[in-house]
């Protein structure tokens, strides 16, 4: 299937003439341009002026910034900036201990607030999750610079892991890394080796594909080199499954194999769905669905389907988790092939956690091949992508 990631001024014209219903040569009858420039604009062979833009929205009624893919990035971003800003500003002075307008509350109650927001995120309510943390991120620096246990210094830490995935899934890599550096000085302080490996996880995902990623994950087992409790076992299956995205990456099938084993092996030994061991749901569900990112991206798609059929997910599932493999089951159908299937999946990852499926890159991806395939787009497929503003 030829490449749908492109983003052009052309590539906009086509989906958007496609949600209208109209063929090029029948835009090409609304407008002062011929079917021959239209048909090269929408494919990138040539450039679209400012006049064809202009024509184009007109036509097909439209906001010329819809076409240009200005106005929607810009509002989405600044809305993300808005709320991440308080959570930067509560990184930034991790050294420093804030003058709180009321007495911090016990450690125990802000334990349970960091494992509450960090639950949050897996119930893909990260605009909740966003609100509350630079509050407690407060709490916890004031405490533990004040009156340091090891339990503050494991919340801090958890709550710093929460900033860093909630700043990765709304891409502010930078944010990101530096929620990971956090969370690196209050897991050291913590003396906790299975924070201190999830740390190394994460830090691997961010160099998928990478000589540095394999380093990152083989770090992360070092650290955890001699312990053998649960939630020590459930962690180094997590760094597994984090290195068989590195090497799928990379494109070393062998190297998935590898880790997807060793992984298999450790959710045998932790037994069942380690949920509660830094809701990480370690177990051999979550490695069925990494053996499935996997084969994704190195595009294997007709084992990808095979294994996404087999996939029978609880009701007990996390919501981000069913949300994102309903995702990846409708790109793997759109793939395959399977339009009607892969929009019905989608619809039902939008139904589970509309914010989380909107903005995710495979459900563009997804919507725009359904697009690119379809002559003339069902008016469900048309909702969809005027609802992910594709």
């Amino acid at each position: 299937m030829p490449s749908l990631d492109d983003d052009h001024t052309g590539a906009r014209i086509r989906r958007y003439r496609k949600l209208a219903r109209l063929t090029q040569r029948e835009l090409a009858a609304r407008i002062p341009y011929s079917y021959s420039l239209i048909n090269q604009v929408e494919c990138g062979a040539r450039p679209a002026s400012a006049d064809l833009v202009t024509a184009v929205a007109a036509a097909l009624r439209v906001d010329v910034s819809t076409l240009t893919g200005a106005a929607a990035a810009e509002l989405l971003l600044s809305r993300r900036a808005a709320l991440l800003r308080p959570v930067r500003e509560a990184l930034a002075l991790f050294d420093i201990a804030p003058d709180p307008v009321q007495p911090v509350r016990p450690v125990l109650a802000l334990s349970a607030d960091a494992d509450h927001v960090c639950w949050q995120v897996r119930a893909t309510r990260l605009r909740a999750a966003a609100q509350v943390l630079p509050e407690l991120i407060a709490d916890l620096t004031h405490l533990v610079l004040t009156a340091p246990t090891t339990e503050a210094w494991r919340a801090l830490a958890s709550t710093y892991r929460t900033a860093h995935d909630i700043a990765l899934k709304w891409r502010y890599r930078d944010l990101a890394a530096l929620a990971l550096d956090r969370m690196g000085w209050a897991a050291d302080r913590a003396n906790d080796p299975c924070l201190a490996a999830i740390r190394n996880y994460k830090r691997a995902l961010g160099w998928q594909g990478s000589p540095l990623g394999l380093r990152l994950v083989e770090a992360g087992h070092q650290i955890l080199k001699g312990h053998s409790s649960r939630e020590a076992l459930a962690v180094a299956g997590q760094v597994h499954l984090g290195g068989s995205a590195v090497a799928a990456r990379a494109g070393d099938a062998a190297g998935v194999e590898r880790h997807i084993g060793a992984a298999h092996e450790l959710a045998a030994r932790v037994g069942g769905e380690a949920r509660e061991i830094h809701w990480l749901s370690f177990g051999h569900l979550n490695v069925q669905l990494h053996a499935l990112g996997a084969a994704i991206t190195m595009c294997q798609w007709d084992d990808a389907l095979q294994q996404a059929r087999t996939v029978k997910l609880p009701p007990s599932t996390l919501t981000s988790r069913r949300a994102r493999y309903l995702v990846d089951r409708a790109l793997v159908e759109m793939e395959t092939g399977l339009g009607e299937t892969s929009l019905r999946h989608l619809a039902e990852a939008r139904h589970v956690a509309p914010e989380q499926t909107r903005y995710h890159p495979r459900t563009r991806e997804t919507v725009r091949g359904l697009l690119h395939t379809t002559r003339r787009p069902t008016e469900e497929l048309s909702r969809m992508a005027a609802w992910v503003v594709v």
